[in-house]
């Protein structure tokens, strides 16, 4: 039985009045004047001279004779009567200033879930065709002719031959390295070197030592880029031996986020004349978004063409694809790709709270404190999880992905693939999704064990194969954000026309109709109706200002760069430029 987890934000400031005397003397007050009374004031003066001894002497004799002629009962009552008459004062107060839980601030999917279950499953409704999901179309304008590429390559460079060698390495997942990636050839380009293949580094969050050559076939990465930047596996031996076979003593060069052109030309490129071959380490995202046309076409040609995983990674996602469209006949061989975060580890950094009580409270301060040590528990570090989930930062669970698709008008004969990690207690979450969707695959259930062996503990490798069956969807659902969807929401709206077909949910909305009790479910489903549409909308918009950052990349935003770059690589009007196929002719002596 689920326990009910309340989260309540509102805050009580107490504060304590103190009343306090001026410490600057004053005079003493005039004595009043003589009054011609009957009786005299003259005898009653030596009286309130006494000392302060024997005021207090005083004091002590009163209150003891209280106590001793009244009882004992009124030491006792005093503070009752003190206490209660606090609380008949600031108890109303307390209730005045108590904010009642924003909307959406609490987990109760589950709640709304078992109340709606009974009408999302007799809903008799006409089911939602996936080939007809997506209505807007991209209007295509007329373009200016594509500059003469072969004359922006060869105008562009910062001098005629091969400047030197260029060393990267690339951090984070699959797409993060992908990014630095496509950066890396971009540079190379910009300062005409020669770029060795980029080493991954390890990372004790993924926990993966794949290499380059374990996730993308090099061969067709070097001769992909042949004509435009040259590419080789190693350093020569001469300047292995130079610098005493190791890499630690190549000159490394720590470039700003999302450097300029300007920076790579006057900073970068004098060392990379004087040293023949450089280092750039870290390289996660250092170079800036807006680069010359030239350059930005080594981006799409590197992202859609040169990186093509190894034909083990693509045999079994081909597999995988086939597999997933023989088991979606009754939706003409279309699915569904949810890529799903709600994996131990997300769940944990993100600070929201479910529906698991103090028990699950307790099991993920142990994991923040594992994965991340203090950082949680720093003074300026302030968990709250109510504003997370309000804010829309709140890992979707597979129960709220699924209530979505319903209302959204997907039943029960839709073919879904769960593109995942491990679920955080999937045993508890999954339920619900597979009783809505019984048509629920991952790749564990696709491939054989004996297929999927080489690939466990291998995370980059794994995301791969889910990369490829989530490309090959019809419909791209993503939930949490992060590189893979926005890498793959730019892979779609490349391959289709300009639309990602991606479901972006607005989770601020979302959690707020969930958190209501006694929505109905039509006025749900409209409302998922409306938030289908708004994705299919956006499906097909370019941001007008590309702002520094992942959001608005190219990566997410190819067109219409990628396009009218990728024009020159099929007609291959850019294929001869001079580079040469060895690299003899450059100094390995300076």
């Amino acid at each position: 039985m689920k326990s009910k987890t309340q989260v309540h934000n509102g805050n009580v400031h107490s504060t304590d009045a103190v009343a306090g005397s001026s410490s600057s003397p004053s005079p003493p007050p005039s004595p009043p004047p003589r009054r011609h009374s009957g009786v005299s004031r003259c005898r009653r003066r030596p009286r309130q001279a006494k000392s302060s001894s024997k005021t207090t002497h005083s004091l002590g004799t009163i209150a003891a004779g209280i106590i001793g002629r009244r009882g004992f009962r009124y030491f006792f009552l005093l503070p009752l009567l003190y206490i209660s008459g606090l609380l008949m004062c600031v108890g109303p107060f307390y209730a005045l200033i108590r904010q009642p839980p924003l909307p959406g601030s609490r987990y109760r999917s589950h709640e709304v879930f078992q109340k709606l279950w009974q009408d999302i499953e007799s809903d008799n409704s006409s089911a939602i065709e996936l080939s007809s999901v997506w209505k807007y179309k991209r209007k295509l304008r007329e373009r200016k002719p594509c500059s003469n590429l072969t004359s922006l390559h060869q105008g562009h460079f910062v001098s005629p031959g091969l400047n030197g060698f260029l060393i990267v390495e690339a951090n984070g997942g699959l797409n993060q390295q992908r990014s630095a990636i496509c950066n890396a050839v971009a540079v190379a380009g910009l300062l005409n070197a020669i770029l060795v293949i980029p080493h991954f580094e390890f990372h004790n969050v993924w926990k993966d030592p794949s290499e380059f050559g374990d996730i993308y076939d090099e061969d067709h990465f070097i001769s992909t880029l042949g004509g435009h930047v040259k590419v080789v596996k190693e350093l020569p031996e001469a300047l292995m031996e130079r610098h005493n076979y190791n890499m630690s003593n190549i000159t490394n060069i720590r470039v700003q986020a999302w450097a300029p052109v300007s920076y790579y030309l006057g900073a970068v490129y004098p060392v990379l004349q004087k040293e023949g071959v450089i280092r750039i380490t870290p390289f996660a995202n250092r170079l800036a978004m807006s680069v010359p046309p030239h350059i930005q076409f080594l981006r799409c040609l590197t992202n859609y063409k040169a990186l093509r995983f190894t034909s083990s990674i693509s045999t079994l996602a081909s597999k995988l694809v086939n597999r997933m469209v023989e088991k979606s006949s009754r939706t003409d061989g279309k699915y569904i790709a949810v890529h799903l975060r709600f994996e131990e580890d997300i769940v944990a950094f993100s600070c929201c709270i479910y529906d698991g009580g103090e028990a699950e409270k307790m099991e993920m301060d142990s994991v923040r404190q594992k994965g991340w040590r203090g950082k949680f528990r720093r003074e300026d570090h302030i968990i709250r999880p109510s504003f997370n989930r309000v804010d829309g930062k709140c890992p979707l669970t597979p129960l709220e992905v699924g209530v979505m698709l319903r209302g959204m008008g997907f039943d029960s004969n839709t073919s879904i693939y769960l593109a995942s990690g491990k679920i955080y207690h999937g045993e508890r979450y999954l339920v619900p999704l597979i009783k809505m969707f019984p048509n629920l695959h991952t790749k564990e259930s696709l491939a054989t064990s004996d297929e999927l062996a080489p690939f466990l503990g291998y995370s980059s490798q794994l995301a791969a194969l889910d990369y490829t069956v989530c490309l090959s969807s019809e419909v791209f659902v993503t939930t949490q954000g992060g590189n893979f969807p926005h890498f793959l929401m730019g892979h779609r709206r490349f391959l289709y026309d300009g639309h990602a077909k991606t479901i972006n949910p607005d989770k601020r909305k979302l959690v707020v109709l969930l958190d209501d009790l006694d929505i109905s479910w039509r006025t749900f489903k409209e409302q998922m109706e409306d938030m289908l549409s708004e994705s299919d909308r956006k499906g097909i918009m370019v941001p007008r200002v590309r702002k520094i950052n992942r959001k608005t990349s190219i990566y997410m935003y190819p067109l219409p760069e990628c396009r009218c770059l990728q024009q020159f690589l099929v007609n291959q009007v850019d294929h001869n430029l001079d580079v040469p196929n060895n690299y003899s002719s450059i100094n390995l002596n300076r």
